[in-house]
């Protein structure tokens, strides 16, 4: 009976630790939240993702650049995915995303086959962004973090807000703090987060004023990215991001230490105190940059999330309901 009566305690106590490990956070987001709805979810939404970036190295960092694009534009919750209509102006024309924001067909095909194992459309779009940036960064080498779920599809977008908000290449350190911080994000945040491009490459026009008016860039690589990207014509030749585009290491901060970061607002990390000693320390400890990168990421994630009967669960990514 003492044994049973043990036993009865021990239950309950898992129990009582099991519901709380399963609660959702203040803002509604739990990393268990389609563990009884869709089980099977988070799993199609990686063999999606791992197929694709298997097929094309590069998508990795599309997919990821996605997410971040949606969450600095009024929260994470779709509105980047949205085509235009009459009374939509989609995100994807503007500046920052206009012919550089790519991936949206493997999302589709991730929308599709989630629908399909779940058996209706119960897991958002939002959601499914969310999921696929960090299912590409471990795809590419990178570190895994639990998501937090639960949010809704919004049913409005926002191309000012998005010419507006997302970060441009053209920053100084000053700038990106302050559009950080609009955010809720720290500078440990954008140190952090800058380091997503340690994958992936940019157009020749986000960097072609970097090579020839600034004075922080090492000459020799500046008239190396002069040969492809001339002062004028050549907008979309691509350049990578650092010297393993396709891989998640630390060389993006080796680097900002030796003035080579391809963007102005690269580089510009290098010029305050504070974010100079995280690039230092990112540069030789992957395991510091690896655990902040995903610390900061799932901050970014919980941006004005939409949740409970906020929005919707859209059937189409590109549509609403």
């Amino acid at each position: 009976m003492a044994f049973l009566t043990l036993f009865q305690a021990l239950l309950i106590l898992s129990l009582a630790a099991s519901t709380l490990s399963t609660r959702p956070y203040k803002n509604g987001l739990t990393p268990y939240f389609y563990d009884y709805v869709c089980p099977q979810a988070l799993p199609a939404i990686k063999r999606v993702v791992e197929g694709a970036v298997q097929q094309e190295r590069r998508m990795g960092a599309s997919l990821l650049r996605l997410h971040f694009h949606d969450c600095f534009v009024n929260g994470c919750d779709g509105s980047i995915l949205l085509d235009s209509t009459a009374t939509i102006e989609s995100e994807k024309f503007a500046a920052p995303n206009n012919n550089s924001a790519r991936g949206f067909e493997v999302i589709d095909q991730i929308k599709a086959e989630v629908d399909r194992v779940c058996g209706h459309p119960v897991v958002s779009c939002a959601d499914i962004l969310a999921v696929t940036a960090r299912d590409s960064v471990v795809a590419l080498g990178g570190p895994s973090w639990k998501v937090r779920l639960g949010r809704r599809d919004s049913t409005t977008a926002s191309r000012t807000t998005a010419n507006n908000d997302i970060p441009a290449p053209n920053m100084d350190l000053p700038a990106l703090i302050n559009n950080f911080k609009r955010q809720g994000l720290k500078v440990k945040d954008l140190v952090a987060l800058s380091g997503a491009h340690t994958i992936g490459f940019a157009q020749c026009f986000t960097f072609r004023n970097r090579t020839f008016n600034d004075s922080n860039i090492n000459q020799a690589f500046a008239k190396n990215l002069r040969s492809y990207c001339p002062r004028t014509g050549s907008d979309s030749n691509l350049a990578s991001l650092d010297p393993t585009p396709a891989r998640f290491d630390t060389l993006y901060y080796n680097n900002l230490l030796t003035q080579k970061g391809l963007l102005h607002s690269d580089q510009a990390l290098s010029t305050g105190e504070s974010a100079l000693e995280l690039v230092k320390s990112y540069s030789h400890d992957y395991e510091a940059f690896w655990k902040d990168f995903a610390k900061s990421m799932v901050r970014m994630g919980n941006i004005k999330p939409l949740t409970g009967n906020q929005g919707q669960i859209r059937s189409n990514c590109r549509r609403l309901n």
